[in-house]
């Protein structure tokens, strides 16, 4: 009985030893609970968009390029929980996060009946000196988990980003519109024609990001365009 146990009286002493803190709010996590504390959890602002109807991020689309369906898991505002999570996520080396994110907003998916058997799952991709810089994407974690749920095929070499840019979480909308989107190219490598594809993303404002990749992507054969972001800015 005590070697039984034992599995769990040696986490027990981990977590005094080290406790893992929640990533909203900093708090400590007690057993079961995993990223965020079951308070930072309940309070989280989800945008509970779906694929059956219109939403608000539908709507930034509208007139510039050709994409079925969009929706976002979670609203990012200037202070709270999402920001931190994505702040971790990206400048803090903690992918685990897209994870986490991955595997709550995958199972919401694979339940929703508006959004039809995806074939590709698509992370948009980081300018190699970045990824570099960074040691990795902080969307592929997130895009690899939804296209587990999904029963699609992920993949990371589609798209590349041919333009290096500074990060601009810190600027405002109106600068993202002034300055010229990323540029993205589709690759030699994978036929996309006729396929069913989501495209992923982490935090999209102006979309401007997310646009520069449907259009790369548009100028295959047949190509149905779903986007799936970790947040959006209200």
């Amino acid at each position: 009985m005590i070697l039984l146990k034992l599995p769990n009286i040696i986490n027990d002493l981990n977590t005094v030893l080290l406790p893992r803190l929640c990533f909203g709010c900093n708090a400590r996590l007690y057993r079961g609970e995993q990223t965020l504390c079951t308070s930072c959890r309940d309070q989280i602002p989800l945008t509970e968009f779906n694929f059956e109807e219109e939403n608000s991020l539908d709507h930034t689309f509208y007139g510039r390029v050709d994409i079925k369906k969009a929706s976002s898991f979670l609203f990012y505002h200037d202070i709270g929980i999402v920001k931190n999570l994505i702040h971790y996520l990206k400048y803090k080396n903690q992918p685990q996060i897209g994870i986490f994110l991955g595997d709550w907003y995958g199972s919401i998916l694979k339940k929703d009946r508006g959004l039809p058997q995806i074939d590709l799952v698509l992370p948009v991709p980081m300018h190699p000196k970045k990824l570099k810089k960074r040691g990795y994407n902080q969307v592929e974690g997130f895009a690899k988990r939804l296209a587990h749920h999904l029963n699609a095929t992920f993949a990371d070499d589609i798209l590349m980003k041919t333009t290096h840019t500074q990060t601009q979480t810190q600027k405002s909308r109106i600068f993202r519109w002034q300055h010229q989107a990323p540029s993205f190219v589709k690759s030699g490598v994978g036929n996309i024609a006729n396929k069913k594809i989501l495209l992923v993303d982490d935090v999209i404002t102006t979309g401007a990001t997310l646009e520069a990749c449907a259009k790369a992507l548009a100028e295959e054969r047949n190509v149905t365009l779903y986007i799936a972001t970790m947040a959006m800015v209200p």
